[in-house]
């Protein structure tokens, strides 16, 4: 009798985990998985499985000079960086949100002073659009160091870091850039010199006795930085290629409605400023991120142009 019943008890909780799993299957409120060649990503409470190797058949350049896709080696290290890339989502749709804000004015001095537009991939690449400061102490977009930004003519202290103003540092990213250029005659030979020096690049290409930058051999960040400019490039220009579905209005706005405000005089407080002429302390950070102090010290015969937000 004593097992009878616990037959009996073994069944009843049996049958009550099945019923329980059979109905909690059927819940609508949870995602269910596609098959291989079922709908788009989009579809509601539906977990796509389709992952496949992304399309290197198409041409791949930087700023007008082709990549040799017939060269194995490189053909690997480009898919390496738009695997990394494609996939970092976070990373990716951030930069998606922020090109918005940013590209316009990048893409506007680039034109003016006769560059490629390629170019702006390089600051996506440094910095991820955003003011970031480095282990090293590059700071800014373009990510210069206190001495290389203090040698293109950008204004570096205690109060004030003109790294940290797009147009400013975009300005002096271009003579930067120009100046490679007329070394190493390659715009991809400039984006290894932008990332490890043009010494160290002249050093590296003539010990290697390379005739192009894809005859290189030298440290991985280098090998990988023209690559995942180029990578960062086919994501941006075409995100939906890639499973990214950015709206207009997810886009971070354009900073452009301010009215522009000529100091000449000391301010020992930025936060009375800010309140003076109607906005706040963060505000003004935000539109003039190159004040990176609290108080603004102009010297004799100096002006600093203001951005306030209307």
């Amino acid at each position: 009798m004593k097992h009878l019943f616990t037959g009996i008890g073994i069944g009843i909780v049996f049958l009550t985990g099945w019923l329980f799993l059979m109905s909690s299957s059927d819940r609508p409120d949870e995602p269910q998985l596609l098959p291989t060649s079922s709908a788009p990503a989009s579809a509601p409470n539906q977990l796509p499985q389709r992952i496949q190797p992304i399309d290197l058949s198409g041409e791949f350049s930087f700023a007008g000079e082709a990549l040799p896709m017939e060269n194995f080696d490189v053909r690997e290290r480009l898919d390496q960086e738009l695997l990394r890339n494609a996939y970092f989502h976070r990373n990716t749709i951030l930069l998606l949100k922020r090109q918005t804000r940013y590209f316009p004015t990048i893409e506007r001095i680039l034109a003016e002073e006769g560059l490629p537009d390629d170019l702006k991939y390089l600051a996506v690449a440094e910095s991820g659009l955003d003011h970031v400061t480095s282990r090293a102490g590059a700071k800014g977009f373009w990510q210069f160091m206190t001495p290389t930004g203090k040698a293109f003519g950008l204004e570096i202290s205690e109060e004030v870091d003109e790294r940290f103003d797009i147009e400013k540092s975009t300005r002096a990213a271009c003579a930067y850039l120009k100046d490679y250029h007329r070394q190493f005659g390659s715009w991809h030979w400039v984006a290894v010199a932008y990332n490890m020096g043009g010494p160290n690049t002249k050093k590296w290409r003539e010990k290697q006795r390379a005739e192009s930058l894809f005859d290189l051999d030298i440290n991985d960040e280098t090998m990988a930085y023209l690559f995942r400019i180029v990578a960062l490039k086919t994501i941006l220009n075409d995100p939906a290629a890639f499973g990214y579905e950015i709206d207009p209005e997810d886009h971070y706005p354009a900073l452009d409605n301010y009215r522009t405000v000529q100091v000449d005089k000391s301010i020992a407080n930025l936060a009375d400023f800010a309140k003076a002429q109607g906005t706040n302390y963060r505000m003004l950070k935000l539109y003039n991120p190159s004040l990176v102090s609290s108080s603004l010290t102009v010297g004799a015969g100096k002006t600093y142009a203001l951005k306030i937000p209307n």
